[in-house]
């Protein structure tokens, strides 16, 4: 059977989930499109796709079985809570939502509706490398996990759109997530750092260090450096009892030539992430055919926005932030989610 998905927001995500789902992917079918520009609706929208004036109606429509949201994150709690009313599996693009509250009411909702109907856009969980580094810390044979490094580096970012809060309540939520489910832990709480400011990002206030303090001990340190200039660069080691395990460079391939022997540096997201991208979507067709929803939940979600907010009070207070989470309801009683 065909999954008939439809698309809230069409900016640069969203066509590129487009892209996604009606030439990469099998099994699915987008149907239905909206956007607050809908002129730009229309043009992104797949031949034979309606093009609708209103998420709600977009949501609400017999010709979507399953919808993908990808709008600004203050509309999420919104579009979420018409998901869940009327029983549609939905895949959120990170944030979740843009306060603790809605998160909170996002789950209220999904708990009360009695199952799982929501997966956060959390990708890194389907990319390969991390999937291995995972099942390397999960079989044990380097002993307890006693610290994580977490690099993420983008070569620039938007002047004037990307805000200083921005590496800690947005680009943060990635590192966070993966070293929850790396690491099968929650995050207690988080210190911030600020080094000698780059000149790269003006008055940007970048780089950031982060010292998430996870509930089992281990201390996760967090480098976000947002105009490091030569590329997008994502690292991550986990340093055990019994040796190191990491992360290996992408793309692999060591060129030599005349210059000398050097790799490539990924652009940006979209070349870095692209295979985790269609796995995450691979996975997310198939659980929303049935219904449901088995990747990153809305208690990841909600996790994340914690770590954010508690983030943000740090940076200002130069203290360490403790992060105080709510009894975790039945339908996310298991596990952080493990690879598959």
């Amino acid at each position: 059977m065909t999954l008939k998905v439809g698309v809230i927001g069409t900016g640069m995500i969203g066509q590129d989930h487009i892209r996604r789902l009606t030439q990469v992917l099998s099994g699915v079918q987008v149907t239905g499109v909206t956007d607050i520009d809908l002129e730009r609706a229309a043009s992104a929208a797949p031949a034979g796709a309606d093009v609708f004036d209103t998420p709600q109606a977009l949501i609400r429509s017999d010709k979507v079985d399953a919808v993908v949201i990808c709008s600004w994150g203050p509309a999420h709690e919104e579009q979420l809570l018409d998901c869940i009313q009327v029983g549609k599996p939905v895949f959120c693009e990170k944030p979740l939502v843009t306060s603790t509250e809605a998160a909170l009411r996002v789950m209220e909702a999904e708990v009360a509706f009695g199952r799982r109907l929501v997966q956060v856009g959390f990708m890194r969980r389907f990319d390969a490398d991390y999937r291995r580094l995972k099942a390397v810390i999960d079989g044990g044979t380097l002993g307890l996990p006693l610290m994580y490094k977490s690099v993420h580096r983008n070569a620039s970012v938007p002047a004037g759109l990307y805000t200083s809060d921005m590496p800690l309540n947005d680009t943060l939520v990635h590192d966070a997530d993966i070293s929850r489910w790396l690491l099968g832990d929650e995050i207690a709480g988080v210190e911030v750092r600020l080094p000698r400011k780059s000149r790269q990002g003006g008055e940007l206030r970048d780089p950031h260090i982060v010292l998430l303090h996870m509930a089992s001990g281990v201390i996760v340190d967090v480098e976000i450096s947002v105009n490091i200039a030569y590329g997008y660069d994502i690292r991550g080691e986990a340093s055990c009892e019994r040796g190191i395990a990491a992360l290996p460079n992408r793309p692999a391939t060591v060129i030599t030539d005349a210059r000398g022997i050097r790799q490539a540096i990924p652009e940006d997201w979209r070349e870095r992430f692209i295979e985790a991208y269609d796995q995450e979507f691979r996975e997310w067709i198939v659980a929303a055919g049935q219904g449901t929803a088995t990747g990153p939940s809305t208690w990841d979600g909600y996790a994340a926005t914690l770590v954010a907010d508690a983030a943000l009070r740090a940076v200002a207070s130069g203290q360490l932030e403790e992060i105080a989470m709510r009894d975790k309801p039945a339908l996310y009683a298991a596990p952080v989610q493990q690879a598959a």
